[in-house]
C-alpha cells in the first residue's frame, strides 16, 4: 500500500513544537525558587543556630530520619555555609530560569535542590505525594530536557550580541564568551546574596524567644481553657495557653516537620499542611512530625503574662 498522497492531496505539515507550552511552568518554578531564596536570605532566623526556625535546627532534625543522614549531619556542622549555599542556589536557579540564562543548568540545579529537600525534610511525609518537594523535582524535568527553546532567552541574546560585535569569532569562541559572561552574572548574583545573608547574621543578632519582661497578655484577658496568639521578641508567631487557673504555657506556632504554621485544635494544635497534631504540652500526637513544638518560657508578673 502506498502512503504517497493521491493527486490533488497535500502532505500534512509536521506539528510545530509548542515553544510557549513550558513558559507557565518556567515562570512558576523560577519565581518560586527566587522567592524561596530571598525569603531565606532576608529571614533573621535562618542562619541563627539557636533558633528552632533556623537551618541548623532543621538539619539536625532531618538527619535523624533522612536516608542521607550522615551527609546531613556533616552539613549541620557548617550551618552558615550550608545555609548560604542553599539560599543563594535557590536565587541563582530562580533567576536563571526566569531570565533564560543557562536554563538547562538552572533546571538541573533546581532538580538537585528539590531532590535534596525530598531526601531530608520531606522524607518522612506519608503518603509521599503529600510532600511538595518530590513534585518540584519532577516538575523541573521538562525544563531540564527542553530548556527555554530560545523563548525570552538571555543566553541567546548574549550569543547574538557577541556575534554582532565580533563577527569573525569562531562558534567555539562565541560559546566561551557566553559562558564567561553568564558565569560573571551568576557569580555576581551569588556574591551579593551571600554577602547580604552573612551581613544580616553578623549585624542583626536575634534575641532569644525568652527575652525577659515582654508582655504577652493580661491574665484576665485569657480565659481558662483558651489560647491567644502573640509574637515573640524575635518576631516568631506563638500561642499562649491557659489550661487551668494558675497555669500558663506557650509554644512556637511552627510545626517541627516542615515549618508550617500550626493552629489551635481542641486542647492542642494541628498542622494544616501535613496533618501533624500536638497536645496541650506541645508533644506530638500524630505524625509526620517527630519533635515537640518549641516552648516559650512565660511567667505571671503583676497580673500580666510575660516572657520569662
Amino acid at each position: 500500500m502506498s502512503l504517497k498522497p493521491s493527486p490533488g492531496e497535500t502532505t500534512p505539515a509536521p506539528p510545530r513544537t509548542p515553544i510557549w507550552a513550558l513558559l507557565p511552568l518556567r515562570v512558576f518554578l523560577g519565581g518560586t525558587f527566587l522567592y524561596a531564596g530571598l525569603t531565606k536570605i532576608l529571614d533573621n532566623h535562618y542562619l541563627d543556630h539557636t533558633s528552632p526556625l533556623g537551618v541548623h535546627a532543621q538539619m539536625l532534625h532531618a538527619a535523624t530520619t533522612s536516608p542521607i543522614g550522615p551527609l546531613v549531619s556533616f552539613a549541620a556542622e557548617h550551618p552558615a555555609i550550608t545555609g548560604v549555599v542553599v539560599a543563594v542556589g535557590e536565587v541563582a536557579v530562580g533567576l536563571g530560569t526566569l531570565l533564560g540564562l543557562f536554563t538547562r543548568i538552572a533546571a538541573l540545579g533546581g532538580f538537585l535542590l528539590a531532590l535534596s529537600f525530598f531526601l531530608t525534610v520531606s522524607w518522612t511525609t506519608r503518603p509521599y505525594y503529600f510532600g511538595a518537594d518530590i513534585v518540584f523535582a519532577a516538575a523541573w524535568t521538562p525544563l531540564l530536557v527542553a530548556g527555554d527553546a530560545g523563548l525570552f532567552s538571555t543566553t541567546d541574546r548574549l550569543r547574538a550580541a557577541i556575534r554582532r560585535r565580533r563577527p569573525n569569532v569562531t562558534p567555539d569562541g562565541v560559546e566561551r564568551r557566553v559562558l564567561l559572561w553568564g558565569g560573571l552574572i551568576t557569580a555576581a548574583t551569588a556574591a551579593v546574596g551571600g554577602v547580604i545573608a552573612l551581613t544580616r547574621r553578623t549585624t542583626n543578632p536575634e534575641p532569644s524567644p525568652a527575652d525577659p519582661g515582654t508582655v504577652i497578655a493580661a491574665v484576665s484577658a485569657v480565659a481558662v481553657g483558651s489560647s491567644t496568639r502573640f509574637t515573640t521578641p524575635n518576631g516568631a508567631a506563638a500561642y499562649l495557653l491557659r489550661p487551668s487557673t494558675d497555669v500558663f504555657t506557650a509554644f512556637l506556632a511552627t510545626c517541627t516537620h516542615q515549618g508550617c504554621p500550626v493552629t489551635p485544635a481542641g486542647s492542642g494544635f494541628r498542622c494544616p499542611c501535613h496533618g501533624s497534631t500536638f497536645d496541650g504540652n506541645g508533644q506530638v500526637t500524630g505524625g509526620p512530625a517527630t519533635k515537640p513544638l518549641g516552648k516559650v518560657p512565660v511567667r505571671v508578673v503583676d497580673g500580666q503574662v510575660t516572657t520569662a
